[in-house]
């Protein structure tokens, strides 16, 4: 559904805003975009939709090139920026209508497409309000509204809940998981909760480049694995790391004569019983045998640090 490849940005020559980035968000997926303020996010949601020609790369949507089909490729995307579009001085329900219109909208299908929103969004009550008079969350259903109105296939939002007050944020939230049932959603965010709770995958940015991604799922079961036996084991390190799913082994302090490592590991099902066989095939006794819970906090403080100490 939308494919980027080795997407670069450069401005004033020097500096590089994304620098090779590369992936793939197939239909029906809801993707948080992450990564700390001025990642490079809000470029890359640019280069999706047509507002920016990268230095160098490509985009598609739905199979269709951002350069050289552009106007093709647009129809099939609803765009919220940060700051929504809205007219404040128009009724709500004169604003749906313009845009209808702009999106050249036939008269027959009009009237559905705008019901079809007002209901997904909960405006029912604010139609005949002056955008200007609207609390900053509907204003954000408002934004959403004018990105649905034409029943695109992909839905990029940047930074939605920005400057909603708690409740709002849970409507949103709602919203977008209820959206995502159909539709292919980004979602762009420097807050890593909202990713956490709203979205099936994780694209982290750090200073242009694309560090992670990988399916929230796999956040939830820990890449980690901590295995201590009793006793002292001088192999236990490079016994373990043969494992087929282990990809490095290092070993822990333990302070009451054990032997520990933490095993860093893939996804794979079925790797703590793997270990258990080889635990018992070397005779060792398990004390503990458990994945180490992280989430993309702890991913991003990593790289962060990682950044300082090469800066540094």
């Amino acid at each position: 559904m939308i494919n980027a490849e080795r997407l670069v940005q450069e401005y004033g020559g020097s500096f590089r805003a994304l620098d090779d980035v590369s992936f793939e968000i197939p239909r029906g997926e809801v993707v948080g975009l992450v990564g700390p303020n001025g990642a490079g996010k809000t470029t890359t949601m640019k280069i999706l939709t047509g507002y920016l020609v990268p230095t160098s790369g490509r985009a598609t949507i739905a199979g269709h090139d951002m350069i050289d089909d552009r106007l093709a490729a647009q129809r099939h995307i609803g765009y919220l920026p940060e700051s929504a579009p809205l007219y404040k001085d128009m009724l709500v329900q004169d604003y749906l209508v313009l845009i209808a219109k702009l999106r050249e909208i036939a008269t027959r299908d009009r009237q559905r497409r705008l019901s079809a929103v007002i209901d997904a969004c909960a405006l029912g009550e604010v139609l005949t309000k002056p955008v200007a008079h609207l609390s900053k969350g509907y204003r954000q259903r408002v934004g959403l509204a004018q990105a649905m109105v034409h029943d695109p296939s992909i839905l990029i939002l940047d930074e939605p809940t920005s400057g909603l007050d708690p409740n709002q944020i849970l409507d949103i939230r709602e919203m977008i998981r209820g959206l995502g049932q159909e539709k292919t959603v980004i979602l762009s965010t420097h807050i890593l909760s909202e990713v956490e709770a709203t979205c099936d995958r994780a694209l982290m940015i750090v200073a242009g480049r694309l560090h992670v991604d990988e399916p929230l799922e796999t956040f939830r079961r820990g890449h980690a694995v901590l295995m201590r036996v009793l006793g002292q084991v001088d192999d236990l390190r490079e016994r373990a790391s043969t494992v087929a799913g282990v990809q490095r082994a290092e070993s822990i302090v333990d302070e009451t004569g054990n032997t520990a490592v933490r095993l860093h590991t893939d996804a794979r099902e079925g790797l703590l019983s793997t270990l258990g066989s080889c635990a018992r095939d070397a005779g060792w006794t398990i004390i503990e045998l458990t994945r180490e819970h992280h989430d993309l906090e702890d991913i991003f403080r990593s790289l962060k640090l990682e950044k300082e100490e090469a800066t540094s």
